[in-house]
């Protein structure tokens, strides 16, 4: 399955995923994760965050996502880069 970002693990829990601004608005699909996570992004970004029948949130704050929650990416301009650690990792 080829994934919609580039990958780097810092440490056990935690890595860094970078997102191209030219990817299609397709491979940023709903999703849902098997751990807790918190999100946040390493700089001022136009790219949201949405949780299902929630409105679109700004990434300039971590995000906490519970496991099973259904969520999504919007893309914006420029590329992402987001750091997430993972909680109760499996």
């Amino acid at each position: 399955m080829n994934l919609p970002f580039e990958e780097k693990w810092i440490s056990p829990n935690k890595s860094v995923r970078k997102f191209s601004f030219d990817l299609d608005d397709e491979e940023l699909k709903w999703h849902t994760d098997l751990e807790d996570r918190i999100i946040e992004c390493t700089h001022n970004t136009d790219w949201k965050f949405q949780f299902d029948n929630l409105l679109p949130q700004s990434l300039s704050e971590k995000i906490i996502i519970p496991s099973g929650t259904w969520h999504r990416l919007i893309r914006g301009t420029g590329d992402l880069e987001i750091i997430i650690t993972r909680i109760n990792t499996l």
